[in-house]
């Protein structure tokens, strides 16, 4: 039995849906699957191997600073993160185990993302269950642009010269085990 692949068309191309249905479906659960304490790299975001850019953020406090002012001293972990976000609230503990297991030898920084949350908000949540290490605010989407970020709790760990090591999305991923192959 065959199966008609469902396409869309643009400007006299046509892409094919199934393919990214199925990537973004086994994307979402490979994670889940890989056993305990393994680091997975997900097959989504910004490539392994690639330095990690730069770019323009906001502190809380709407002071602008830029991503490559943290990066290339030290391992460094993002999460582009949001208050509503189910997977993000999920992977919470174990970002917090691990911030705790690595201070002073990773820096954590939480990327709040702009969509359906503002600073006003993100500051009240931050107020209210604070996160270690640095929350700041991507108001234009750059450097979640930049990461080519799928989704929110998507977690990029930079080694300490910058470049991707590891990438995943969802609630269940390892981070300890990510930062201590950055170390």
């Amino acid at each position: 039995m065959r199966f008609a692949l469902p396409s869309i068309r643009v400007a006299n191309t046509s892409f094919r849906l199934w393919p990214a249905f199925v990537a973004l479906f086994c994307g979402t659960l490979a994670q889940p699957l890989t056993a305990h304490g393994v680091v997975a790299a997900q097959d989504v975001g910004i490539a392994l191997g690639e330095k990690g850019p730069g770019g323009p953020l906001e502190t809380l406090d709407g002071k602008s600073v830029d991503l490559s002012s943290y990066l290339g001293k030290t391992p460094v972990v993002l999460e582009f993160w949001a208050t509503w976000c189910g997977n993000c609230k999920q992977l919470e503990p174990a970002m917090r185990a691990a911030a705790i297991k690595y201070a002073g030898k990773a820096q954590f920084i939480t990327v709040a993302v702009s969509i359906n949350q503002s600073v006003s908000r993100v500051k009240a949540w931050q107020k209210a269950t604070p996160m270690p290490g640095v929350m700041l605010y991507d108001r234009k989407g750059v450097v979640s642009g930049a990461y080519d970020a799928p989704a929110t709790s998507y977690v990029v760990v930079l080694d300490k010269a910058g470049k991707v090591i590891y990438t995943g999305v969802g609630g269940t991923q390892n981070v300890a085990a990510a930062v201590k192959k950055a170390l």
